[in-house]
C-alpha cells in the first residue's frame, strides 16, 4: 500500500454526487477575496446558524433563479444529505463562507439541517460473551 502525504489526500476529493456539479461563476476565481466578501454579505456576515462540520444538510427544493450561484450549487449537491464539511470540500469554499450561505438557505427554508446520527454505543465485549455462553448452554 502506497503511503500518501496529507497534501495528496487533501487534493483527492471524492467526486460529487452525479448531476450536481457546481457551475463556476464566470470570470471569478475560487479564492478571490472580493468574491467571498460579496457572498458572505460583508466582514461580519451577520448572524449565522449554529452549524458545525458534521451537521447534515438536505435540500427541500430545487434552486430557483433568484438564489446566488453558490446557493444553487449547494441545493443541487444536497439532494441527498451531506455534511457541511463535504459541501465545503465539493465547492472548494471556506467553512465560514459555506456557513453564511447555509444560514440564508435555512432562513428561507430551502434546506434543512440536523445533527448527524450517532451510532449506538456497543455493549461491553464481556457482556456479549456472557450472553453467548448462556445461549450455548440452552
Amino acid at each position: 500500500m502506497k503511503h500518501q502525504t496529507r497534501r495528496e489526500r487533501r487534493e483527492k476529493l471524492p467526486d460529487p454526487p452525479p448531476g450536481s456539479e457546481p457551475v463556476p461563476e464566470p470570470g471569478a476565481e475560487k479564492g478571490d477575496p472580493e468574491r467571498l466578501y460579496v457572498i458572505t454579505g460583508g466582514p461580519d456576515g451577520g448572524d449565522r446558524a449554529a452549524l458545525d462540520l458534521v451537521t447534515m444538510v438536505v435540500a427541500c427544493s430545487t434552486p430557483s433563479p433568484t438564489v446566488q450561484p453558490e446557493q444553487a450549487a449547494i441545493l443541487r449537491l444536497c439532494r441527498a444529505p451531506l455534511s457541511v464539511a463535504e459541501i465545503s470540500a465539493y465547492l472548494r469554499l471556506p467553512f465560514s463562507v459555506v456557513t453564511s450561505l447555509l444560514t440564508d438557505l435555512l432562513a428561507t427554508e430551502l434546506v434543512e439541517s440536523r445533527a448527524p446520527i450517532v451510532r449506538a454505543v456497543l455493549p461491553d465485549r464481556s457482556l456479549l460473551e456472557a450472553v453467548m455462553h448462556g445461549l450455548q448452554r440452552l
